[in-house]
């Protein structure tokens, strides 16, 4: 694709200078021979008012001397015979006999071919009916003065504007095909195993939307591997009650070979079927590895869980502000944390608020962070700070538990964290700080980053 465009370029824009660099290179070599032979015609028609005057020959060998051309040598005076002498020439002549009386029977200036270049013949009336002409040599190097530089610079411009051309194109190809090479990669990872891999949303508005439906598609197939190991593991967990039923049977045999080869056989299956447990429940998806796109919609999570929660709102009167949510938000979170960290919050705010209490989530994207808010209108927490250490399981009363450990924990992986403070309601505001992009940071070392980038978005 990208050499495709280039060829495409380098075609298009060849021939658009060819087109237009040809017929102005004519032009130029026109104008430059036009210019030429407008001097001589001016020359030999300055000269035209001393015919009239005098046609002796020495006053006119003067005067063609003290021209330009006649100074050169290309100038020439052709004067008929008459009752004061005969015909005679001044100056330097480059025509014949027969050039000369086809100039005299032209009734206007004629060019002719000559040896070397061309010759003006301008026709000057004296008296007596007589007809005068004024030869003015114009070389072939006069015609094509400045014409070989023009076309040098003509020549150069169209090759620059080509290799401009050029360069855009491959520029805008680079771009083109960058974002469709991360898509084969991202395709032919997740063929070999790779669940984690994922392709960034950047590029044309097609190559977007490509990715996007290739990020849902590897979400849903990970939901689907995760699904399918809890299958497993709920199938073989049912086993253990037969199987109790056949140890026991087993036990009541008594003494014998047969009945110690059942014994061991049922033994046997019950480990078979507690290493598909352990194996079922320890298994879990290579999203760890993910790249800059995986994860999950943050949007539509925060929608689907909004339904839900919007109807226990409904039946105790709360009002319900959900802003943010309308374009996809990308987030290196999977679905199942982010669910499970909204729920606990939500649920703090039904169990912890009066009825009526209204509440809001809010989404703000940033270019490398996301933002999540949930707001309430209730009495707040006094300590924020014991009530985040609480999270670690404190079991005091009152404390909100495990769920904002759960939330902490979730932004932490990402590089992100957690804070309390007062919301515009008058309540409990928890932000929730979620790092993105390239320059998401592993780990809980990394705080100053992150408060710096944080000053950043706040400001933007």
């Amino acid at each position: 694709m990208r050499w495709a465009l280039v060829k495409v370029c380098l075609a298009v824009t060849t021939m658009v200078v060819v087109a237009f660099a040809v017929p102005l290179g004519l032009v130029i070599k026109e104008m430059a021979r036009d210019r030429a032979i407008s001097d001589a015609e001016r020359q030999a028609a300055g000269f035209g008012p001393m015919l009239t005057i005098t046609t002796d020959p020495k006053q006119l060998a003067g005067a063609v001397a003290t021209t330009p051309p006649g100074d050169k040598g290309r100038m020439a005076v052709h004067v008929p015979v008459s009752e004061r002498h005969t015909a005679f020439t001044v100056g330097t002549s480059r025509v014949s006999e027969q050039m000369l009386a086809k100039a005299r029977s032209a009734s206007r200036a004629v060019i002719l071919p000559v040896e070397g270049g061309s010759a003006l013949m301008h026709i000057v009336a004296i008296g007596g009916g007589k007809i005068a002409v004024v030869e003015v040599f114009v070389p072939d190097a006069e015609v094509s003065n400045g014409v070989v530089m023009a076309w040098l610079v003509l020549g150069g411009v169209g090759i620059g504007l080509v290799i401009g051309s050029v360069a855009v194109a491959d520029r805008l190809g680079g771009r083109m095909v960058q974002p469709a090479q991360r898509l084969v990669r991202a395709a032919g990872e997740l063929g070999e195993g790779k669940l984690g891999a994922r392709v960034p949303e950047e590029g044309p508005k097609e190559l977007r939307l490509a990715a996007v439906a290739f990020n849902s598609m590897a979400d849903q197939v990970v939901q689907l591997l995760a699904n399918e190991r809890e299958l497993a593991a709920d199938l073989s967990h049912r086993l253990r009650t037969p199987l109790t039923v056949l140890r026991l049977n087993a036990a009541s045999l008594g003494d014998g070979p047969a009945a110690e080869q059942t014994r061991a056989a049922v033994h046997q299956l019950e480990r078979e079927v507690d290493t598909i447990i352990r194996t079922a429940r320890e298994a879990k998806p290579q999203t760890a590895a993910a790249g800059p796109g995986a994860g999950c919609d943050a949007a539509e999570v925060i929608r689907e869980r909004m339904d839900f929660w919007s109807a226990l709102a409904e039946d105790e009167g709360r009002k319900v502000r959900v802003a943010g949510v309308e374009r996809p938000v990308r987030i290196p979170v999977a679905r199942a944390d982010l669910v499970a960290a909204l729920d606990a919050l939500l649920g703090n705010v039904f169990r912890h608020t009066p009825e009526g209490t209204a509440l809001a989530v809010d989404v703000h994207n940033g270019e490398d962070a996301v933002i999540v808010l949930v707001s309430d209108a209730g009495p707040g927490i006094d300590d924020p700070t014991t009530a985040m250490a609480r999270g670690s399981g404190s079991g005091k009363e009152g404390s909100t538990g495990l769920g904002l450990d759960i939330v902490r924990r979730m932004a932490e992986a990402t590089g992100g964290d957690v804070r309390i403070g007062r919301s515009v309601l008058g309540g409990t505001e928890v932000r929730v700080w979620i790092q993105v992009g390239a320059a998401r940071v592993e780990g809980r070392g990394h705080r100053g980053k992150v408060r710096k980038r944080r000053f950043a978005l706040r400001r933007a």
